[in-house]
């Protein structure tokens, strides 16, 4: 395990904002994981499970928190086949486009949606990273994790995935909410390979030419409200589509990305944030919830 001091969010983030938290432990075997409780009391603060960093919003100046970083980097590899799927398993702080990459060059699809997402394969699976009707955790046939110091192994009938999110029905205990993602073995069926890569590649310019994709960005500012209700509708008949606010800014490819423009800092992002969901509540009544995750400070 590796301890690094004071590390700062801004560089590990794809909004680049933040502050420095406490420290950063980096797990590279999974023994680390048995000794993670000892040295999170040790330092203190809240542990935040960090990945690419591409779905969050830290707040600024010096943050209570631990970062805790999966640096599992093995595979993508093949395993073999079951009940007609190929198994490919994959380390969680493996980046998502090098699990695409991988597929596309092997035949394996089932994968193909979640083009254009900058994630960690960790970080897609407990938030169940979702574009072009494809749900990371639908392709999930095992995962292993870490959850108060132990180590499990669980099969993907326990998984309990909805939108955006990953909840584990454990038979003993419960939900499971607080894990680590270490590893996941996907299922994927062959086909052929120019048609994966073709399918990638429409993916790809499709939400290029709508997303800010290579922008300062953490995706998804809010969660849809409703079926069929989408955020960034109401964001842009609000008024947000473009609307900017001392170096944060709503996308003008599409109002409900929230990009940092330069110069930019947690104070503005949520002031920002804060007035679109007080104009489309008036507006519209929908209350929006945020789909980036806020840390360590809620949404005012």
């Amino acid at each position: 395990m590796r301890e690094i001091a004071a590390p700062s969010l801004a560089e590990r983030t794809t909004l680049r904002l933040g502050g420095r938290a406490i420290a950063e432990l980096v797990l590279e075997t999974f023994e680390d994981v048995l000794a993670l409780p000892e040295h999170l009391k040790r330092l203190g603060g809240e542990p935040l499970y960090i990945g690419r960093g591409s779905n969050l919003l830290a707040g600024d100046g010096e943050l209570p928190l631990v970062l805790v970083r999966p640096h599992f980097t093995h595979g993508p590899e093949i395993l073999g086949e079951a009940g007609g799927k190929v198994l490919v398993r994959v380390g969680a702080g493996v980046p998502l486009p090098r699990l695409l990459r991988f597929c596309a060059a092997h035949g394996l699809a089932g994968l193909e949606g979640l083009t254009g997402i900058p994630g960690s394969v960790g970080g897609a699976v407990a938030m169940n990273a979702g574009s072009f009707g494809v749900q990371t955790c639908a392709r999930v046939e095992r995962l292993t994790l870490a959850s108060g110091g132990q180590i499990l192994e669980v099969e993907a009938p326990a998984l309990r995935a909805s939108y955006r999110s990953l909840a584990i029905e454990d038979a003993k205990s419960g939900k499971i909410r607080d894990f680590l993602v270490l590893e996941a073995i996907f299922g994927l069926t062959c086909a052929g390979k120019d048609d994966i890569a073709k399918s990638m590649r429409l993916n790809f310019f499709e939400k290029k030419s709508k997303q800010p994709v290579t922008a300062w960005s953490a995706g998804c500012a809010f969660r849809n409200p409703a079926p069929g209700v989408p955020a960034g509708k109401l964001l842009e008949q609000a008024g947000f589509r473009g609307r900017r606010l001392g170096g944060m800014a709503f996308s003008p490819m599409h109002a409900n990305f929230l990009v940092h423009e330069g110069g930019g800092s947690a104070e503005a992002a949520l002031a920002l944030l804060g007035e679109a969901r007080e104009a489309v509540l008036r507006r519209f009544g929908h209350e929006l919830e945020p789909e980036v995750r806020i840390v360590p400070c809620p949404l005012r």
